[in-house]
């Protein structure tokens, strides 16, 4: 069963029972996707490693595989760009194990409806208790319903940059010694 976090309209689900097998059988997992109409169609997946820690080369790697399928399914009508991406550091929490994975970690919840006259929640992650995510406010622990919720994501906190910092290097992912020096102010090189 697709969630409404993962996939919110009905093309998002359908595009997401389409593309969900693909990603998973490469071993990575659907955080989320969208189907952006502007002036041009883009279709956004985010996309994870179980454990966390996806590169840039698995989004090329999920993106082959996600194109490939599409043109067999064909499901949009309209010429659209596919964007792969990871979730980024304050992350949207679409799956209830989110809410699991980064109990401690300050959060934005918000709901469809409106529950104590409010909609809107920021606090730290209390972890879960059935279908219920659990949030630390300034008034205290409160639950709040999974299904309710209608956009969740992580706050970008020093706590949370340094974690993730952490991980990657625990991982091996990070070599301090390979960083380039990152020049701010209008670099030499123009990019076309």
């Amino acid at each position: 069963m697709t969630n409404d976090l993962i996939a919110k309209a009905a093309i998002d689900r359908r595009l997401a029972e389409i593309i969900t097998p693909v990603i998973e059988d490469m071993g990575y997992e659907l955080v989320r996707i969208r189907l952006m109409s502007g002036k041009q169609t883009t279709l956004q997946i985010m996309a994870d490693k179980p454990e966390g820690g996806i590169e840039v080369d698995d989004c090329a790697e999920i993106s082959n595989a996600v194109s490939a399928t599409l043109d067999v399914e064909d499901p949009i009508l309209d010429a659209y760009t596919l964007e792969v991406s990871s979730p980024g550091i304050d992350r949207p929490l679409t799956r209830l194990k989110d809410f699991d994975m980064f109990e401690g970690y300050e959060a934005k919840l918000e709901t469809d409806e409106l529950i104590d006259g409010r909609r809107r929640f920021k606090g730290e992650l209390a972890g879960v208790e059935g279908d219920e995510v659990l949030i630390n406010i300034p008034e205290g622990t409160i639950g709040l319903k999974f299904e309710w919720l209608s956009d969740a994501k992580l706050v970008l906190t020093d706590d949370l940059i340094k974690e993730m910092l952490r991980q990657r290097k625990a991982a091996g992912d990070l070599n301090e010694d390979q960083f380039d020096e990152i020049e701010t102010e209008g670099s030499e090189e123009e990019t076309k």
